[in-house]
């Protein structure tokens, strides 16, 4: 009998699992892209203005999209340390990446929050116009880049980074770009880490929306220290980017490595 109700709960939230991000790639294609960003187009002239509108919207629309799944015992989750977080401006927000929903649930936590996204996102019909009205900061040249990091720096924004450049896979060693760590150095900007993990897995690297875990996955998302860029300052900006991007894969590392799990995706105990 208790194998038999697993099952259905598993089925349960395969289908729950289904429907909400139906809704939610609907929702983000005609409700927000279509057509709520395009009204703001018409009527909001001011380009930073759009901008911020547009992150509070995408992170209402996550407010809600969470509140949605949880509701249908799809995951849950437990921020700790938020009155960091919001206290924090013109810094960099960097965190570990185990799951394709850490975008969702840090967003929905951060108003306002410009991130750095793959610049071939662009070219997703789902997402593009969610981050050109969001005004995203695309990983291209540092010619390009660095200019838009500076700005949003000076008008007390915050810059979500995955610095691994993709999801983690659960078990092996995390490898971080320097990329995070020589905006940091070069824009002179903090960086506040948080802290991310998921037990049981699930949307991992290579794994499919319906491989749903035989249990309810857990998100516990801790805010943690705030890293002063001036500790890690030199005159050869290579050697310090490596110096810090070691420093934050040992203390990201430090989360990544509590993670334990099984090859069927079943929680050891």
């Amino acid at each position: 009998m208790h194998y038999l109700l697993n099952k259905l709960n598993q089925l349960w939230r395969i289908f729950a699992t289904a429907f909400g991000f139906t809704l939610f790639g609907l929702g983000g294609l005609i409700i927000l892209s279509t057509l709520w960003f395009s009204l703001i187009r018409l009527f909001i002239w001011d380009k930073h203005r759009r901008h911020i509108i547009a992150q509070y919207s995408i992170s209402f629309s996550f407010t809600f999209f969470l509140w949605l799944i949880k509701g249908l015992r799809v995951i849950d989750y437990r921020f700790t340390g938020l009155e960091k977080l919001r206290q924090d401006k013109s810094c960099l927000v960097i965190a570990n990446h185990p799951s394709l929903l850490d975008f969702v649930l840090l967003a929905s936590v951060m108003p306002r929050c410009d991130c750095m996204v793959k610049e071939s996102l662009l070219n997703n019909i789902f997402v593009r116009g969610v981050i050109k009205a969001a005004g995203y900061i695309p990983n291209s040249k540092a010619s390009k880049m660095l200019p838009h990091c500076l700005d949003t720096l000076a008008e007390d924004g915050r810059i979500l980074i995955f610095p691994e450049g993709t999801r983690s896979i659960p078990g092996e060693p995390i490898t971080l770009q320097r990329g995070a760590a020589n905006i940091a150095l070069r824009c002179q900007a903090d960086i506040r880490l948080i802290h991310i993990e998921c037990n049981p897995p699930m949307l991992i690297k290579h794994q499919k929306w319906y491989d749903v875990p035989p249990t309810k996955p857990f998100f516990d998302i801790r805010i943690g220290e705030k890293v002063a860029i001036a500790d890690f300052a030199d005159d050869n900006i290579t050697v310090s980017a490596r110096k810090l991007t070691r420093y934050l894969t040992s203390k990201l590392s430090h989360t990544t490595n509590k993670i334990n799990y099984k090859e069927n995706n079943e929680p050891v105990t």
